[in-house]
């Protein structure tokens, strides 16, 4: 289903591969269950004002790409992770809706069970951007 062979826009960078996207998909379907997901641009966008973000994950095949190019600026400044994958249809679904979705944000939670998962993304996000 993923459209691998299509160009991926040069400013959707650090681009996951298909290995670290199925993990972060595969945590961000956990984090919905934990609640501790924000869907969309605006949501992800407000969790980084507020300090609240573990790691952004955007789409980057988001239609113009420039409508979610402030989040890895904002990510920057306020030192958080965050990383593209190809399809925002993708995204959607493991965000637990039907709709696309082409930024979500992983938020951060005391007693949260997924903290090492988190943790072990966080990681290889950060490996990407060397």
């Amino acid at each position: 289903m993923d459209r691998t062979d299509t160009e991926v826009n040069p400013k959707a960078y650090p681009l996951a591969d298909a290995q670290l996207t199925t993990k972060i998909l595969n945590l961000i379907q956990q984090a919905v269950s934990y609640k501790q997901l924000r869907k969309g641009a605006n949501e992800a966008t407000k969790t980084l004002h507020r300090g609240q973000s573990e790691f952004v994950v955007l789409a980057a095949d988001a239609e113009p790409l420039e409508i979610l190019l402030h989040l890895p600026l904002l990510c920057e400044d306020k030192n958080v992770p965050y990383v593209f994958v190809r399809s925002k249809q993708t995204l959607g679904r493991a965000c637990g809706v039907s709709r696309p979705v082409i930024a979500c944000s992983v938020t951060q939670s005391e007693e949260s069970q997924l903290k090492p998962q988190i943790q072990v993304i966080q990681q290889e996000i950060e490996k990407l951007l060397i």
